[in-house]
């Protein structure tokens, strides 16, 4: 007979949870030093349920940090990565996950003072990586990008240009469409490929 009650306990506890992320990922986005009674309040929540999941702030972050990669995830994915040429493909990634980040900036510039080790990294960027990965390996297939550089070495290096463009256009150092183009182009360089793929033609 207990076995209902535990089922409903366990959902309860999936609900909050996922409640806490969505606010969490709201209201740091607006108020980046926001206390965690502001994160609970949005989320409907007591600040104890918020401990209960998350016992420390960078538990929660790190958190956070899943929930928009999951996000990032199904944008790249509703990109149809296999289909049509692996230069266009690419491209398509790349701006599935910048358009993603466009609408977390200040939540972004938070995460990007957590303290994480390689590993951490690493594993953060785990599935996004898989899909570079598979789209330069078919680039290679067909021929549209070289074979020069480690495949490690060339999904590594795509992450930290995206992550660069979205810094220099989070902090207005360049603009956003400036920072995609210079990923762009940067991206195609490296993998031996045509940088004037998937751009929309500048001004005259």
């Amino acid at each position: 007979m207990t076995a209902v009650p535990a089922r409903n306990r366990r959902a309860d506890a999936r609900r909050s949870r996922a409640a806490i992320l969505d606010a969490a990922a709201r209201v740091l986005n607006a108020e980046p030093d926001a206390s965690l009674e502001t994160i609970a309040a949005a989320a409907g929540v007591t600040r104890q349920t918020v401990h209960a999941h998350f016992p420390s702030r960078e538990k929660l972050l790190l958190a956070v940090v899943g929930r928009l990669t999951e996000e990032t995830i199904a944008a790249m994915d509703a990109a149809d990565l296999d289909a049509g040429p692996a230069k266009d493909a690419l491209i398509r990634l790349l701006d599935a996950g910048e358009q993603v980040a466009r609408r977390y900036p200040g939540l972004l510039q938070k995460i990007s003072t957590l303290l994480l080790s390689p590993q951490e990294d690493h594993d953060l960027h785990t599935s996004v990586g898989d899909r570079i990965e598979r789209v330069i390996r078919r680039g290679r297939r067909t021929g549209e990008f070289d074979d020069r550089l480690p495949i490690g070495w060339l999904v590594a290096a795509v992450v930290k240009l995206a992550h660069a463009a979205g810094e220099e256009s989070a902090t207005a150092r360049m603009t956003s469409e400036e920072a995609r183009d210079a990923l762009h182009t940067s991206v195609l360089r490296m993998l031996g490929a045509a940088a004037d793929a998937g751009r929309s033609p500048g001004p005259r």
